[in-house]
């Protein structure tokens, strides 16, 4: 994403723009059909393009509608002058484990804090040599701000993937019910799924994670194939594909 990771910037301050930008990438890239596979606010922005573009498949890691992060925290996210990368980043990750901690095994969760850390902490310091000292205040506010997700399932008409940790405190299983509902009046092929996790699926379950992408990938293919070329069915119905032919319509 702009602003993120090796993308340059700035930064966008809303959901949609995020959106707008990923749908120009596509383009730029001449790709003509694709999965999105996005945690937490990446999943806000995937289902915000998908509605958009008419040839991609959902997999929507850690989700929430709406996701609604406190007006407090967002404040504190706010870098105050002086503050250093660092002390920001373990800012988020305490709130990422407050109340995780609580309820995980202590080993994992020293692990985990540990890992989460230093990963926060590396973002931190890019972030800061980028010159995006606003990043994580202005992606919370987007995240708080968005208010398009239901208009938004109501036009998508790509397979639907769902996954949630059940030991997530910050996009926890429930929060994503209210989604899983419209998708479901919607008719799309929709699987769900939840793996006993935190919010950071990739780091807790990366093998568990990988299949279940794999599988929502192949299940998009198959949909796709199927829509388009009846023979498609002696691909996705058979032997190994048993995963992706749950989405088949």
């Amino acid at each position: 994403m702009a602003g993120h990771g090796r993308s340059a910037g700035p930064a966008y301050a809303s959901i949609g723009a995020f959106a707008d930008w990923t749908i120009r990438a596509l383009d730029a890239a001449k790709v003509r059909r694709a999965v999105f596979v996005d945690h937490s606010m990446g999943s806000l922005i995937a289902l915000d393009a998908a509605a958009r573009h008419p040839r991609v498949g959902l997999a929507l890691l850690a989700t929430a509608a709406p996701m609604t992060v406190s007006l407090r925290h967002v404040a504190r996210c706010r870098p105050r002058a002086g503050a250093t990368g660092h002390r920001h980043g373990e800012s988020v990750v305490a709130f990422e484990h407050r109340r995780e901690a609580f309820r995980a095994r202590a080993e994992i969760l020293a692990a985990g804090q540990g890992m989460n850390q230093r990963l926060m902490e590396r973002i931190s310091e890019r972030i800061s040599a980028l010159g995006e000292a606003q990043l994580f205040h202005s992606d919370f506010s987007a995240c708080n701000t968005y208010a398009d997700a239901h208009d938004r399932v109501a036009v998508v008409r790509c397979p639907v993937c769902v996954l949630s940790g059940t030991r997530d405190a910050m996009t926890p299983p429930r929060a994503a019910r209210a989604l899983l509902g419209a998708f479901g009046d919607t008719g799309v092929p929709l699987r769900q799924a939840e793996f006993d996790a935190g919010h950071a699926l990739m780091s807790e379950q990366p093998d568990a994670l990988f299949s279940f992408a794999l599988s929502c990938v192949e299940g998009t293919r198959c949909h796709w194939r199927h829509k388009t070329d009846r023979a498609a069915d002696l691909f996705c119905g058979s032997g190994e594909g048993e995963d992706a032919h749950e989405f088949a319509a």
